[in-house]
């Protein structure tokens, strides 16, 4: 029998984590956190300071201030990575619909006639559901968004590189794997990959972008497909255990090894930064735990940030 969740006032919040061994020096900045912040989403962080895994209790010297300095900090790194993210969003439809509109034309009637995707009788059916997915989109957000509104309005079709505004990046994503393979390695090709890469990337990409769009935990959180081994993973010297990399598979290590090769070389080395400053400040804020910790559960080994000086490979490098 689950036991029911009852509601608890901020002093009683404040005498549970005292209980379990958390220590708390200033009461007053404490509840004023877990009023604006929400005590549940903060708790989300707790697993690092507690004694073992099964245990409910903190380790010895662990503070609120630290724990709260760690959720500021996936909120932190989530920011950022969300904003080169949706720069990738942003390019890769741009891509996409350059490539249909010059291959298929302009009006829906004409790039979203299922010719114009795989002959594979086997995805015929995703090819015709992924139509009507975008069809439906369009008559839901179309008329929420100026430019689509605009074209409906005025010329009576929505160009595809208008179109695209209103899809999501899963829609999106999903579209790049029913293209005719002509079309994937074009595609691919702008980015100086395979089409094997940007099939294994797209989920991934959009995994990370939905959870930071939503605001999840993120530090902790691993994408259920993998991305293949890349150059990247041998040049970092990344440990290997029953020949499998331990870091950069499907953790934050392989979201910025997609983002190093679909970002261009400024944006990546900007996130970098970005990242290090953040990582940096929640070293200093941490007494109880190293920050090795935390780097471990991102997937990031020490020299994680050397990706900055690796060249950009080819994809028959």
């Amino acid at each position: 029998m689950v036991l029911e969740k009852q509601f608890r006032n901020l002093d009683e919040q404040i005498e549970i984590l005292k209980n379990k061994g958390l220590k708390i020096d200033d009461e007053d900045y404490a509840k004023e956190v877990l009023l604006r912040e929400n005590y549940f989403f903060i708790m989300g962080y707790r697993h690092l300071f507690l004694k073992d895994d099964t245990s409910r209790t903190y380790i010895e010297g662990a503070t609120f201030e630290e724990l709260y300095s760690m959720f500021l900090f996936d909120r932190t790194i989530r920011n950022i990575l969300f904003k080169n993210l949706l720069i990738i969003e942003n390019n890769l439809k741009s891509i996409i619909s350059y490539q249909l509109s010059k291959m298929y034309g302009y009006r829906e009637r004409d790039y979203l006639r299922s010719k114009n995707f795989t002959n594979n009788t086997e995805k015929q059916r995703q090819v015709n559901d992924l139509i009507k997915k975008i069809k439906r989109q369009v008559r839901v957000n179309g008329k929420d968004n100026t430019a689509t509104e605009h074209y409906v309005s005025n010329y009576g079709y929505i160009p595809l590189w208008i179109l695209v505004k209103v899809l999501s990046f899963g829609i999106v994503s999903e579209m790049y794997s029913i293209l005719k393979s002509s079309d994937q390695k074009d595609i691919a090709e702008v980015y100086g990959i395979t089409v094997e890469n940007m099939l294994s990337y797209l989920p991934v990409l959009a995994n990370y972008r939905n959870l930071c769009a939503h605001e999840e935990i993120l530090y902790d959180h691993k994408t259920q497909k993998e991305i293949d081994d890349t150059i990247y993973h041998k040049m970092l010297n990344i440990k290997k255990e029953n020949n499998e990399y331990i870091y950069g598979k499907n953790d934050i290590l392989a979201l910025i090894i997609i983002m190093k090769q679909m970002l261009k070389d400024e944006e990546f080395t900007n996130m970098m930064y970005e990242i290090g400053n953040a990582i940096e400040t929640l070293g200093y804020n941490l007494k109880s735990i190293k920050i090795e910790k935390v780097l471990s559960i991102l997937g990031l080994p020490d020299n994680w940030d050397q990706l900055i000086n690796i060249e950009r490979k080819g994809k028959n490098e």
